[in-house]
């Protein structure tokens, strides 16, 4: 028997079953700006240009899976355009365009070109050489992607780009329609990917193939993953899945299928016109969070969901993967509904939980699993990390011991090709503007500048000049041909924070749904924003704690040693790179005597790379003693200890933000005096 427990389970099953007869698709909330209209400045500029210089800016040189060599085609798995091609070409369009970097925009011209000269007669994307593989769409959907970003940053293009992309789509159409043909459990999983592309051709290339693109988003939906089912409350895991058995495959809790999957329901509401749907989708960030987070922004999956324990891996893919989705999910937005008279009443909102979630992992997962120049990566990263190394035994119940070793491929491959896509993606959808296009809106906080058009013919410049998130305090200057609103997103962490226009007096900020508003004159305006916040805790298991300021977690930077385990023939500077720890990090913290610090950066400048060890200015002091903390292997971390007792005086010992660590405790013991 059927049990239904709420109205959205309710309409969404109904929704499955029988499909859907709105047509059309709902307006976002918030639009995006074509990329490139918003640039990174100051030490965000810095980290666009330090990834550049790194693995992502030369992997194409030397790298077999996307090197020159492998566009040819090939029989591996993972070659081309079967998934690491599309992989690095979404990543690397924005990056060489925000980096302002010719050699990476020749390369993803030369990747395009070559991938569009060879498209087949039938509409396949992508070389077929030497091999019999059935036409698989999932290794598709990802170039797409890179390729709607090139129209956007040279609409020039378009014309070329938007034809392969209509042959594509016209004989992915056909496939679908013989028998789900393409379709494998890969591309079930990931549907919305190609979704989204089938959306950015309906609001901006129909041809005239409207009911075509719903009807093919409705296929992709029906027959891909039932993601509805796998994030409810009865079926999804609340631990580790280590011994497990998913009533719904493997690969419903599969860690980068959850990230993908988490923008799904925004992604369909939009077509199914559902507004249950965006209910399910708030639901589902909720409960990945709750049952497997990390104070540092991600959730954990070492390969499947892993729970809550810090020594549990947090893979690289899954967390640009996870700022994805929170990207698209904040521009669908929320839906607030309420029942009257047979029918719903609609008030859209942004549900801003997205955003700071977005910062929280840009600023600390996803620097913090990188070497400070971007050349090592590691596969997985972990709360409490004593040493990065050949791990035997490791904690890794389905990936290897070389999981946390930083280095070009550790474990898999595919962090290699996809990490690139995290900072160009952050910086390019930090701004977006209202679906009236008569506002701007500063979503994630840094500095950047801005040139638009918004309605009514208004020139608007934006600079942005802040040490944010090592700084509480961002000056914005705004020129405007008219006047209009003007919205920042203020952080849920931000305590007392203030305002000033054109150096009045300061007042409280007050924002709504989480926007500050600020009316902007015709000519130029000056808004001083200053968002403080206080240090707070957060539980843990075992009764640790860990410790955040504003957007930052904090961790103590175990001192370490290095040692090259292996260096690339061709490229001397991709390197993989052993961390051993130098001295104790078993300690117990007293969280009453956390005290803030903050440093002045030399010349007003952040050194760089920022995200590298002793670099931040803002750190963090804590009376700290030395406790008995076992090892659970030769290289990882035991548990906690919980209320563990001092075996030594206490010392003051310094948190620095997590992404500047490659070896940290950031979920500590807590002792009291």
């Amino acid at each position: 028997m059927l049990k239904i427990t709420s109205l959205a389970c309710l309409s969404l099953f109904v929704l499955r079953c029988i499909g859907q007869t709105a047509s059309g698709l709902v307006p976002k909330k918030y639009l995006s700006l074509p990329l490139g209209t918003i640039k990174p400045a100051g030490w965000l500029s810095d980290q666009l240009k330090v990834q550049a210089a790194g693995l992502a800016g030369h992997e194409h040189e030397f790298y077999n899976y996307v090197s020159d060599s492998d566009w040819t085609g090939g029989t591996s798995a993972y070659s081309d355009i079967e998934e690491a091609g599309s992989y690095w070409f979404n990543g690397l369009v924005p990056t060489g365009v925000l980096a302002e970097d010719a050699a990476i925009k020749n390369q993803t011209q030369s990747f395009l070109d070559y991938v569009l000269d060879h498209q087949d007669s039938t509409g396949w994307i992508g070389p077929e050489v030497n091999t019999t593989k059935p036409r698989y769409l999932w290794g598709r959907y990802l170039f797409l992607l890179g390729a709607i970003q090139v129209v956007e940053a040279d609409p020039s293009q378009a014309d070329r780009v938007v034809g392969a992309i209509w042959k594509f789509v016209q004989l992915a159409n056909t496939m679908l329609n013989n028998n789900n043909e393409g379709l494998e459990e890969w591309a079930e999983a990931r549907w919305m990917e190609f979704a989204l592309t089938l959306q950015w051709l309906y609001e901006n290339y129909p041809n005239g193939q409207e009911d075509l693109l719903i009807n093919m988003m409705q296929k992709l939906k029906s027959t891909g993953s039932p993601w509805e089912d796998i994030f409810a409350e009865a079926n999804f895991p609340k631990s580790a899945t280590d011994g497990m058995t998913s009533p719904f495959g493997d690969l419903s809790w599969h860690g980068v299928n959850i990230a993908e999957a988490l923008k799904s329901f925004a992604v369909s509401y939009r077509f199914t016109q559902n507004s249950t749907e965006l209910d399910v989708a708030s639901a589902a960030w909720d409960i990945v969070f709750q049952y497997h987070g990390r104070p540092s922004g991600s959730f954990a999956a070492d390969e499947f969901l892993a729970g809550l324990e810090a020594v549990r891996g947090s893979e690289l893919c899954m967390v640009v993967e996870t700022m994805f989705s929170c990207v698209l999910t904040l521009l669908v937005a929320m839906v607030v509904s309420r029942w009257r008279r047979g029918s719903y009443l609609y008030q859209v909102i942004g549900d801003l939980k997205y955003a700071d979630r977005v910062e929280r992992i840009t600023y600390n997962a996803l620097p913090a699993t990188l070497t400070g120049n971007m050349w090592s990566r590691q596969y997985l990263q972990q709360q409490n990390q004593v040493a990065a190394k050949n791990m035997n035994p490791d904690p890794f119940p389905r990936d290897g011991s070389y999981s946390n070793v930083f280095g070009l491929e550790p474990n898999y491959p595919c962090c290699t090709v996809n990490h690139p896509q995290g900072w160009p993606k952050f910086v390019s959808n930090a701004f977006v503007v209202t679906s009236d296009q008569s506002s701007l809106v500063h979503v994630y906080l840094g500095p950047y500048s801005v040139n638009t058009t918004l309605s009514d013919n208004n020139h608007v410049a934006v600079t942005v000049d802040t040490l944010y998130p090592f700084s509480d305090t961002l000056t914005t200057t705004v020129t405007a041909d008219k006047p209009f609103t003007y919205y920042i997103r203020i952080p849920s962490w931000t305590s007392n924070g203030t305002v000033s226009v054109n150096d009045s007096a300061v007042q409280a900020v007050s924002p709504s749904n989480g926007l500050q508003s600020v009316a902007v004159a015709a000519g130029t305006t000056k808004i001083t924003l200053n968002l403080p916040a206080e240090i707070t805790t957060e539980e843990r298991p075992h009764g640790a704690i860990a410790v955040h300021r504003g957007a930052l977690n904090y961790a103590f930077d175990i001192p370490r040693n290095q040692t090259v385990l292996a260096q690339n023939a061709q490229q001397p500077l991709a390197v993989d790179l052993q961390f051993d720890a130098t001295a104790a990090w078993q300690y117990a913290i007293n969280p009453s005597t956390l005290t803030f610090h903050v440093g002045t950066p030399e010349g007003g400048k952040l050194p760089s790379p920022v995200f590298d060890s002793g670099l931040s200015p803002f750190t963090i002091s804590v009376s700290a003693c030395p406790i008995n903390w076992a090892l659970a292997g030769d290289t990882f971390t035991a548990a906690p200890p919980q209320s563990p007792a001092c075996i030594g005086s206490p010392v003051n010992i310094t948190l620095s933000p997590y992404g500047t660590t490659r070896l940290r405790i950031s979920e500590f013991p807590v002792y009291s005096a």
